[in-house]
């Protein structure tokens, strides 16, 4: 049981979503965390108004299974298999983190300043949350899908369009680090 509470190499975690993802290609199903929104809008009947969620829901409820597994399996592991103080942060990243005002995670998963109830206090923040949702919203949509569909379904099927969104997610983040997130706090 000691192996299931460890962090586990990045070979292993690869190895098996490598097989996971085999498995769906050979059941010719396609893979993505956003596309469950649409199929939730469908259930709803958006459908009859908006014809971009008029599909056959019920042929995706396996993938609404996922999602469900997805949010049971995080809970069971951050509550009672993990430990965060195992997270290895790169002191410089720390270091640069704390000249914008955010402190290092310090045993948490995940920093105060960035994930703290307090921050629905500050109408600064709120709008950014906001506009960085409608943004992810809009991103996802335009490129056919979000980032788990892309890198991790996408590229492994060898989809061309996928290696295009992800070489863009990857060049959008390092901006994002680098030029906005400064600005920003």
């Amino acid at each position: 049981m000691e192996i299931l509470f460890q962090t586990w190499p990045w070979y292993v975690s690869g190895f098996l979503i490598g097989i996971v993802m085999l498995s769906l290609i050979y059941f010719g199903k396609t893979f993505g965390m956003s596309s469950n929104l649409s199929t939730l809008c469908s259930m709803t009947g958006l459908g009859k108004k908006v014809s971009f969620f008029d599909f056959d829901w019920k042929a995706q409820r396996w993938n609404l299974l996922v999602v469900l597994g997805a949010m049971l399996g995080g809970f069971v592991a951050v509550h009672f298999m993990s430990d965060a103080s195992n997270a290895a942060i790169n002191p410089k990243t720390i270091e640069q983190l704390a000249q914008l005002g955010i402190d290092a995670p310090n045993g948490k998963l995940l920093p105060d300043a960035l994930f703290a109830n307090d921050i629905f206090q500050s109408p600064k923040k709120i709008l950014i949350l906001l506009i960085g949702g409608i943004l992810i919203g809009f991103g996802t949509r335009y490129a056919s899908g979000c980032t788990s569909g892309h890198a991790i379904y996408g590229l492994s099927s060898l989809q061309i369009p996928s290696l295009k969104a992800v070489i863009g997610f990857f060049i959008g983040g390092l901006i994002m680090a680098h030029f906005i997130l400064p600005l920003i706090f």
